[in-house]
């Protein structure tokens, strides 16, 4: 369990919340944190090219440590392993992005803050608001619901962008956890992104790497400038 639990986010930040998503080795975590991005995702999903094991996460984390927030992703695993996990590496948060219960993210979230994530497509919003009332029943707040977009068979990082018009009218941002968008983000459309939808903050992976897995230096700088450029406009307003 963190020893400093990270704060929860207030619904209309002056500069939007920056996840680089998939970092593997400690050169791109450092160059993560020299660029100023808020957190950092440790991917434990093995079936991903950017997964990491339990020993290098635990590396990372401790590197990480004061200087960025560490989350972990995680996809269907049993609960007691992604606590005994997330206590190991000193998580500060801990991303379900799977088919995981109510009751399981219940059990999580007790421990750890949790992000949600949510695959949005042709149904829109209707399951995520079915969902968020079942978690708001069993008394779970979460720290944020991430949005990705839907495609068979994946649990994201996919490339594929996320509907941005269904969010920007659809998401309830009285009621419902802080949005923060995912899929098919990229250097060259974060701005845009983010005046169209207007989140909490964003999440890339894909989007800042020059090969699969394999993090650019130079465009981690350049999201996060843009990101963080974009969100203080908004904040502005």
């Amino acid at each position: 369990m963190p020893s400093d639990p990270v704060r929860q986010p207030s619904a209309a930040p002056s500069s939007v919340w920056v996840k680089i998503c998939g970092v593997r080795d400690l050169a791109t975590l450092r160059q993560v944190i020299a660029a100023g991005a808020q957190a950092v995702g440790l991917n434990f999903y093995a079936a991903s090219p950017r997964s990491v094991t339990v020993d290098v996460a635990r590396a990372l984390s401790r590197e990480a440590a004061g200087a960025i927030e560490r989350v972990g992703l995680f996809v269907n695993h049993p609960v007691e392993w992604v606590l005994a996990t997330a206590r190991d590496c000193q998580l500060d948060t801990v991303q379900l992005h799977g088919d995981e219960t109510v009751a399981e993210i219940a059990a999580v979230a007790r421990e750890f803050p949790v992000i949600r994530a949510f695959r949005v497509g042709a149904a829109g919003l209707g399951p995520v608001a079915d969902e968020l009332a079942r978690l708001d029943a069993a008394g779970v707040r979460l720290r944020g619901a991430l949005v990705d977009a839907q495609v068979a068979g994946a649990y994201g990082g996919t490339g594929q962008r996320a509907p941005w018009e269904v969010l920007s009218t659809g998401w309830d941002r009285t009621h419902w956890p802080p949005l923060i968008l995912a899929g098919g983000l990229t250097c060259e459309n974060v701005a845009e992104a983010i005046a169209a939808v207007h989140p909490w903050g964003v999440d890339v992976a894909g989007g800042v790497e020059s090969g699969k897995a394999c993090k650019d230096p130079a465009r981690v700088r350049e999201f996060v400038a843009r990101a963080r450029g974009a969100g203080g406009q908004i904040g502005a307003r």
